[in-house]
């Protein structure tokens, strides 16, 4: 007899069903394989999300939260904006009438040196992405002078003058003037001249005549150009031009 035969065919032979209990306790092993899967990958979307975003509002275009009035009626409280990081890039600069955020460190306040480096860039970071109020020396204005340019209010009218052209400025807070107090300066080289539209209630280039650089901004320090509106739903649009500045010519007497 062929015992090794036989016991070849016992060996081949199907062993018994797992019971219940056994597939119960597989199947809640399985599905606790498949959400873990499953959230890894939620997670490494969500990361992949959150870094594609920030590395768009670093280089591309980033949300900016308007925290004050100093801007009204162009921003409001409330709004988000979508600045345009790429505006000024490739030799292009600033130009007046534009509305650009800048970072005032060392125009409009003070390098804060005790500053926690860690609360300021999980802060930034929140403010890159348009859920946290800008940092304290980030900016919204309107750029009214521009290199070379003789700023001087105001003109008999209380206008502003660039140049020596006056200019009516449609965007102003309804019922402000130009600007309460005279100034009559001229614009270094490779900085800008800010002013808010809402002038009664804009701390701009006006306020830090007296400071380090005069009020100057750097055009180094722009950080971009508002260009569009992202919330609220009512306003989401492109941030309409001005032609207010069409009429003003460089010192040389060519437009600019």
């Amino acid at each position: 007899m062929d015992t090794q035969a036989q016991h070849s065919k016992r060996d081949r032979s199907p062993e018994p069903d797992a019971g219940p209990g056994e597939r119960s306790r597989f199947s809640r092993t399985r599905d606790r394989i498949v959400a873990v899967v499953s959230w890894r990958r939620v997670l490494a979307g969500a990361v992949a999300g959150a870094l594609a975003l920030l590395l768009c509002s670093a280089y591309v275009v980033q949300p900016f939260l308007i925290p004050s009035g100093s801007m009204e009626p162009t921003l409001q409280v409330g709004d988000r904006v979508l600045v345009n990081k790429l505006a000024y890039r490739f030799g292009a600069e600033p130009r007046r009438g534009d509305v650009v955020v800048f970072d005032g460190t060392g125009s409009f306040v003070r390098e804060d040196l005790d500053a926690n480096p860690v609360a300021g860039l999980l802060h930034g970071a929140a403010a890159s992405l348009g859920l946290a109020e800008p940092a304290d020396t980030d900016f919204v204005k309107r750029v009214v002078g521009v290199g070379g340019d003789r700023v001087v209010c105001c003109d008999a009218r209380g206008r502003v003058q660039v140049n020596d052209v006056a200019v009516d400025e449609p965007y102003l807070y309804p019922g402000d003037t130009a600007s309460r107090a005279p100034f009559d300066i001229v614009v270094p080289t490779g900085t800008l001249w800010m002013m808010g539209d809402h002038r009664s209630r804009s701390s701009d280039s006006r306020d830090h005549l007296g400071s380090p650089g005069g009020g100057m901004v750097p055009v180094e320090r722009v950080i971009g150009r508002v260009d569009w509106l992202g919330w609220p739903p009512a306003r989401i649009g492109p941030l309409e031009g001005t032609g207010a500045f069409g009429g003003v010519r460089k010192p040389g007497g060519a437009h600019g």
